[in-house]
């Protein structure tokens, strides 16, 4: 039998649903959904509920919480595309008055602003957002935890002032542009600040009886911009074929690229980084992005693996089941290593350009091997030879130069310098020469070469 690009096979499909069962049942949870999504497309949905014939389904909300964070930190994102403002701008210059004004806009998406992880007390997550109506309430009196920029210390409070900021910038509440900016271009309808029926309620399980008590959902305030949203699986697949893909409705690909990598030291080390809004992860030799998220009586985790074009979702609800982070990686891995993505065929170019072509093949940094290669999007590609070295891709600009996109090359500027007569001379990459020799006669290499050229060992 052959399958479709949308089908999962049926001992896939099997394995996904084992794993989200034996979730629920050993995380001891009253209800999980979750859902994985392959080229764009849902291609598995699965449920258990502990009440027979009422399991939630796609269309049920759930509390996110701390996945709440990338929807804010896009809206920030979004702003700085529209030059609003800078992302290496100090706060005070948008938002005054906050006492930690020194902080950058950067430092508090990335979480490395030093500020506390918490509000002061009583616990923010079970009490009402009245109890704090200023951003003074929020920070409290210890406003500093570490010097800012200099690790990664999560921060509740650091996500409270991005909303604060939006709204500052905006002139509209951070609900409004939300819904306008982002749910309403992606479609995103069953996504709310408060809950829409039908929806899941939250629970506490007792950790030595089986025993369950309703948890609390209160209106977060000024701290909604940390974890106020509730939402389904179904918008939550839509949200992460966004932040895989971009969508120049809300942001475009090259911005959304940009929150992906790590923007400060790990808390932890190991195998978890922080980007900007955008938790990642390194699991089973893959690389995984996304955000967790926990308020009391709901857990949930996004992933997706561009590598492998895969996304999961898991919800559940209770304060403290089963790890949903670690289920949607799982759910992932599954797919991923059972039906691994099936690369696109080989085309060439549709035309050539002569003048690139030439460029392309070996050049030489004094005496170490590159080669120069022509992709298909007609940009560049440098790298070693051989081996691991530093390299990147560059796209084209208006003046004839190419700029970095990734790598140790990432933002550097490569030029062609070319001869009296129009031959190319050489390559210029941030001040490093690449020659087509290494270090021949003419070659112009900073410094000269030997007149004597290259010798034996009697030479």
């Amino acid at each position: 039998m052959t399958y479709s690009s949308e089908e999962l096979l049926p001992g896939t499909r099997r394995a996904l649903l084992h794993r989200i069962a034996s979730a629920q049942t050993e995380g001891r949870t009253p209800s999980l959904v979750a859902a994985v999504q392959r080229q764009g497309r849902i291609v598995w949905d699965g449920a258990r509920s502990c009440v027979d014939g009422h399991a939630p389904d796609s269309d049920t909300q759930f509390r996110i919480g701390s996945l709440t964070k990338t929807f804010t930190a896009v809206l920030v994102m979004r702003l700085r595309d529209e030059g609003l403002l800078d992302l290496g701008d100090p706060l005070e210059k948008h938002l005054p008055g906050t006492a930690v004004g020194g902080v950058t806009v950067i430092q508090l998406l990335a979480h490395s602003a030093g500020l506390s992880a918490e509000s002061p007390a009583p616990w923010w997550e079970r009490t009402p957002g009245t109890l704090r109506p200023e951003l003074g309430d929020v920070l409290g009196e210890q406003t500093r935890m570490h010097p800012p920029g200099r690790r990664h210390h999560y921060s509740n409070p650091g996500y409270t002032l991005l909303g604060a900021l939006i709204e500052q910038v905006r002139g509209t509440s951070w609900e409004e542009a939300l819904r306008r900016e982002i749910l309403e271009p992606l479609g995103m309808r069953r996504t709310s600040t408060q809950p829409q029926t039908p929806h899941a309620g939250g629970w506490a399980v007792h950790p030595w009886a089986d025993a369950m008590l309703p948890e609390p959902a209160e209106d977060l305030g000024l701290m909604a911009p940390a974890g106020q949203l509730w939402s389904t699986t179904a918008d939550l697949l839509r949200f992460a074929a966004f932040l895989t893909d971009g969508d120049d409705r809300v942001l475009c690909a090259a911005s959304v690229e940009e929150m992906r990598p790590p923007a400060a030291p790990s808390e932890s080390g190991g195998s978890a980084d922080y980007g900007l809004g955008l938790q990642i992860l390194r699991q089973d030799g893959r690389t995984l992005l996304g955000h967790t998220g926990s308020l009391p009586g709901f857990l949930a985790a996004l992933w997706f693996s561009i590598e492998d074009d895969v996304t999961a979702v898991v919800l559940t609800n209770a304060t403290s089941g089963p790890l949903a982070g670690g289920v949607a990686a799982d759910l992932v891995g599954i797919v991923a290593e059972a039906e691994p993505r099936i690369p696109e065929p080989w085309r060439p170019l549709p035309e050539i350009d002569g003048d690139l072509l030439a460029l392309t093949g070996p050049w030489y940094w004094g005496t170490r091997p590159n080669v120069l290669r022509l992709t298909a999007d007609r940009g560049l590609e440098l790298g070693p030879m051989q081996g691991d070295g530093r390299g990147a891709r560059f796209v084209a600009r208006a003046d004839g130069t190419w700029i970095g996109l990734d790598g140790y090359y990432a933002g550097e500027v490569l030029r062609v310098v070319r001869n009296g007569d129009g031959g190319v001379s050489h390559l210029d990459l941030g001040s490093f020469v690449f020659t087509r020799e290494p270090y021949g006669p003419a070659s112009a290499v900073p410094g000269g070469v030997d007149e004597e050229g290259w010798r034996g060992l009697t030479g």
